[in-house]
């Protein structure tokens, strides 16, 4: 039998990573998570520095983020991240009551949010490419706008297929064993956290 993990029935298990010896009994898992997370805040906020000193250096010329950008849309597709963090939450209460049920249709939920989002990017790009005539060679301002929010979208697609792979497994988890969906909330609020510094930055200041 694997050390790894010890298979007890055929819908749970019990993953010794969920556990730690160490001080601050923090599983391997999550500590890896917060490290990760903690590297990628990192690459994220130098990505707002340098976008700043592009806007203020460039300040004569910047044109208004309202006059090519459809904020009223965008601030939909806010609205409905922002959802999808609250049914994380709700997942996670779920499994930490053993009710696998709710824990599959929360997380589906959060999958929803996340697929609805990148459609609606799908749509803003298309728009933006299509009858703006925006592009990355264009101006400052196109080439930082495409960069940061696709670098975003790509973690929010990143985000989708874990949650996918964490649903797929729903039946594993129990009040005992949540640890892989405390950690996929982790960085579902991560990247839900990011684009709304990202809005406030490039859309709406």
């Amino acid at each position: 039998m694997s050390e790894s993990v010890i298979a007890v029935g055929q819908d749970h298990f019990n993953d010794p990573n969920n556990y730690s010896d160490t001080i601050t009994k923090v599983s391997n898992w999550k500590m890896f998570m917060w490290l990760f997370l903690a590297q990628d805040a990192m690459t994220f906020f130098t990505m707002f520095a340098a976008y700043l000193g592009l806007r203020i250096s460039q300040y004569a010329t910047w044109p208004v983020p309202s006059s090519y950008l459809n904020i009223p849309k965008t601030a939909v597709m806010t609205f409905i991240l922002i959802c999808s963090s609250v049914t994380m939450v709700q997942a996670l209460a779920a499994i930490q009551r053993g009710d696998q049920r709710k824990l599959r249709l929360w997380l589906s939920a959060t999958v929803l949010g996340g697929l609805l989002f990148l459609f609606g990017q799908y749509l803003e790009y298309s728009e933006l490419i299509v009858h703006e005539h925006l592009s990355m060679g264009r101006s400052l301002f196109d080439a930082t706008f495409f960069i940061l929010t696709s670098f975003h979208g790509l973690h929010v697609l990143s985000g989708v297929i874990y949650l996918a792979s964490v649903l797929a497994k729903a039946g594993r988890y129990t009040a005992q064993n949540y640890t892989q969906v405390e950690i996929v909330g982790l960085y579902w609020h991560f990247v839900d956290l990011v684009w709304i510094i990202l809005f406030t930055l490039v859309y709406l200041i």
